[in-house]
């Protein structure tokens, strides 16, 4: 599998979301997905601190065992776990990662992620401890989740010349644009950050197996997501590029996946898609989306979802 860079770190271009670990999937399961991701030849594994209410990283860890040492793993900190176990105080970055190394069952993070910024405390304080724990061997580099343009400019500034973020991760897909208009694909080129794109199937609705004016199919996150939520998901904006997107796949007999991932991935700032996957079926088949498109289905692309 074609492997992109995030600072130091090389990474596969179809990476795995490991948000179902200890939530959806239990230990077998997420063994049997994590397994079938180290065999497609997936090396990187996205995961935090609340995914699963903290058994993500436990379950993460258990599965890949002795093939630690083959992959990036990439995890979170930030947001809240419980009434005090949340936030960017220095305190609590090192706290919260020595919680992390512990369910992980390693001795490093190769990623180490701010969740959400923390408007309560200077980033540069946040940057500070993170790189206490660079110069430990705690973490090998530093990213951040949901900051926009200006805030990945004042962190860059605040890092001076010492370790800063080398990545962000922010909702991207063909239903989901506004990296693109809100500047942050821009200061990724221009700072050197990747770009790590979360809910990069919107929720399902990119993967050809929904229909709109139909169900969502049963077992699915859409299926069993509260119905505040889905709304926004089942909107007849969303379901009307969708459409419009199932009738252009099936014009071109190219599957819808394979277009949702290959348009992600035809931006240079991109790094990897981080999908998740509930079976070792949907990691063959993520990982054999990934392909280079005619510049012309990318821009027919632009234009049924701009």
């Amino acid at each position: 599998m074609d492997k992109r860079t995030i600072g130091s770190l090389e990474v596969s271009v179809v990476g795995l979301g490991c948000n179902n670990f200890g939530s959806r999937l239990d230990h077998k399961s997420t063994t049997k997905v994590v397994h079938a991701a180290l065999d497609a030849g997936v090396n990187f594994f996205d995961t935090a601190d609340i995914y699963g209410a903290t058994r993500s990283e436990v379950l993460l860890g258990k599965a890949l065992g002795k093939r630690r040492k083959d992959v990036v793993i990439a995890t979170k900190f930030g947001m809240p776990i419980d009434d005090t176990h949340f936030g960017a105080k220095p305190a609590y970055v090192r706290s919260a990662c020595e919680d992390s190394l512990r369910r992980l069952g390693t001795d490093h993070i190769d990623l180490y992620q701010l969740h959400y910024p923390d408007t309560t405390v200077p980033i540069g304080d946040t940057l500070n401890a993170l790189q206490g724990l660079i110069a430990e061997g705690k973490v090998r580099e530093i990213g951040c989740s949901n900051l926009t343009a200006t805030q990945l400019s004042e962190a860059k500034t605040a890092a001076g010349t010492r370790a800063g973020f080398v990545s962000v991760q922010n909702q991207y897909s063909l239903l989901a644009r506004e990296p693109e208009r809100d500047g942050v694909l821009k200061a990724c080129k221009e700072l050197q950050l990747g770009f790590l794109p979360f809910y990069p199937l919107a929720n399902g609705l990119l993967t050809g197996k929904f229909h709109p004016g139909e169900p969502p199919p049963a077992g699915t996150r859409l299926a069993t997501m509260a119905s505040d939520r889905s709304a926004h998901w089942l909107s007849d904006e969303l379901q009307a590029k969708v459409t419009a997107l199932l009738n252009y796949a099936a014009e071109i007999d190219v599957p819808l996946l394979t277009l949702a991932y290959s348009w992600l991935l035809s931006h240079p700032e991109l790094s990897s898609v981080i999908a998740g996957a509930s079976t070792p079926e949907q990691i063959s088949a993520n990982a054999a989306a990934a392909v280079t498109l005619d510049v012309g289905v990318i821009t027919k692309l632009n234009e049924l979802t701009d």
